[in-house]
């Protein structure tokens, strides 16, 4: 017999007790409540991952699990949010058994990983999704905004971009292996928080590179009212998009997404600061250009030519 919608709850979902001492209601009654702490503002995100959209149908359940959680995760990192509560909202074809633990081991381990709490949500039937709503805090007036870059502010990328888009690109060639380092980075992605919260007192804006760097950095130059300039030479892509035709490669890098890394901007004068913290984080930053009063992205090649690049990136119409 199908498990009922309150069953995959109580089995799959509700954890006996919370990481976090601020929940005081969680999953169980028709709402939850939890008290944030003084001196902190909540920061509340929310994506939805579809099958045959966000990852191939083809995909592990645990997969699917852990990198519907991450993705918001990546979401407080760019705020400079630590991340406490979420709710999920599911809809499944059907309650398999094996399919909702594999699924639920995924979402708790990263949980489990930056101590966040699922206090609530609700299960459907239909076509499989998955709908994360992310809650954390931040310090008051300390958020890592899209709307803070000023003209002579520094751009910079934590990691190295490419390698979920060249994975995705990699199932769809029958004859190629998948590179198991790439197929990681699509299904699991590392969110960069650590690197997040120690960038909101120094970066003027910020943000995840979800769409792919030419579209997300693009909404910070439209929310900040400026250009900007990019050495495409500079911007650090996968190794192994060296060896694909280079339009091929720069659309891979620059405007397929899946990257899950950090784009934010800094005022020169704080560089050096910036460099000692980074010897302390986990993931690489890189300087890839400036910011600009001319109103548009203007990408360059390593003569300082400009270089036509429409903005592109993941456009779900």
């Amino acid at each position: 017999m199908p498990l009922s919608e309150f069953e995959i709850i109580n089995h799959y979902f509700n954890k006996d007790r919370s990481i976090n001492s601020s929940v005081i209601t969680g999953i169980g009654d028709d709402a939850a409540i939890v008290k944030i702490p003084e001196g902190n503002q909540l920061a509340i995100s929310t994506d939805t991952l579809v099958s045959g959209i966000h990852f191939p149908i083809s995909t592990e359940p645990y997969d699917i699990g852990y990198k519907a959680l991450a993705v918001n995760i990546s979401d407080m990192a760019a705020m400079g949010a630590q991340p406490l509560y979420a709710t999920m909202s599911i809809t499944l074809e059907s309650s398999d058994p094996d399919w909702l633990h594999a699924f639920s081991q995924g979402f708790f381990n990263i949980a489990d990983k930056y101590s966040i709490d699922l206090i609530g949500g609700d299960v459907s039937r239909g076509p499989l999704s998955i709908s994360v709503q992310i809650m954390g805090v931040i310090p008051d007036g300390e958020a890592s905004l899209r709307s803070g870059a000023r003209p002579g502010d520094m751009i910079y990328v934590s990691g190295e971009l490419g390698m979920g888009a060249f994975a995705l690109f990699s199932l769809g060639q029958v004859h190629e292996g998948i590179d198991k380092e790439c197929l990681n980075k699509l299904n699991r992605p590392e969110p960069r928080l650590e690197t997040g919260i120690a960038l909101r007192n120094l970066s003027s804006a910020c943000i995840d590179i979800s769409d792919g760097l030419n579209a997300d950095l693009s909404h910070i130059l439209s929310a900040s009212s400026v250009g900007a300039e990019v050495e495409i030479h500079k911007v650090p892509m996968f190794r192994k998009l060296n060896d694909l035709h280079p339009r091929l490669a720069i659309n891979l890098g620059l405007n397929t997404g899946d990257d899950y890394e950090l784009c934010f901007t800094i005022q020169e004068k704080y560089e050096e600061e910036l460099n000692v913290i980074s010897k302390k984080l986990p993931v690489k930053l890189t300087k890839i250009g400036k910011v600009t009063d001319s109103g548009y992205l203007n990408w360059l090649d390593e003569n300082g030519k400009a270089i036509d690049m429409p903005v592109r990136g993941h456009r779900h119409f």
